[in-house]
């Protein structure tokens, strides 16, 4: 049997990447047969839809389901 992960959040230090982000990293590109470009691209493409469905979500949810909650659509700086 195999150790759960740990609850706690995994920082790395600036300029460096955890493991599991490293090879989320490897993913894409390899998913694109290591185009950088292409993978930004479809990074992009994803963000974009993403925006679109938070935007839909946030016209369609009324303030009382979210309990005051309101989407941002830009993340915080790390």
């Amino acid at each position: 049997m195999l150790p759960a992960k740990s609850l706690k959040p995994h920082h790395p230090k600036a300029g460096q990447l955890g493991s599991d982000d490293a090879w989320e990293v490897e993913a894409v590109l390899a998913w694109h047969d290591d185009d950088a470009k292409a993978a930004i691209r479809s990074l992009l493409d994803d963000c974009q839809h993403l925006r679109r469905q938070l935007a839909l979500a946030e016209r369609v949810m009324s303030r009382g389901m979210a309990r005051g909650w309101a989407p941002r659509y830009e993340r915080d700086a790390l």
